[in-house]
């Protein structure tokens, strides 16, 4: 695979925990940052199955559509929207989490097209 040179400023926190973890777990700092950032990237909507990728387009535009709404409602229904929109992207954010931490820990991570058989 052919590389690409980058260069990162890193708070110093950050560049203390990687670290560390390289320490631990005998990895280079520069493998260890490699595998982090191939294990956080966003999956992209061309990698989904055919009849996913427009609603899953969709779900990118959904804070435009929230701004839009928000606009033309009252004030309570606004703050009823903004509460749901916290708490669906909290509950995503602990999935996200989680899945990360299992893929980190090695275990395999089902496909996406697995996902609808596995229980919520």
């Amino acid at each position: 695979m052919a590389t690409q040179k980058l260069t990162l400023n890193l708070p110093e926190e950050i560049f203390y925990h990687l670290a560390r973890i390289a320490e631990l777990t005998h990895q280079t700092i520069e493998s260890l940052t490699v595998q982090s950032i191939k294990s956080n990237l966003p999956p992209t909507v061309e990698n989904a199955p055919l009849e996913m990728q427009a609603s899953l387009q969709a779900m990118q535009t959904h804070l435009t559509l929230l701004e839009r709404n928000q606009e033309t409602e009252s004030m309570s229904h606004r703050q009823e929207l903004r509460k749901l929109g916290q708490a669906a992207d909290q509950l995503m954010l602990k999935k996200a989490y989680a899945w990360a931490i299992l893929r980190w820990r090695g275990y395999r991570i089902p496909a996406l097209d697995e996902l609808g058989s596995l229980p919520i």
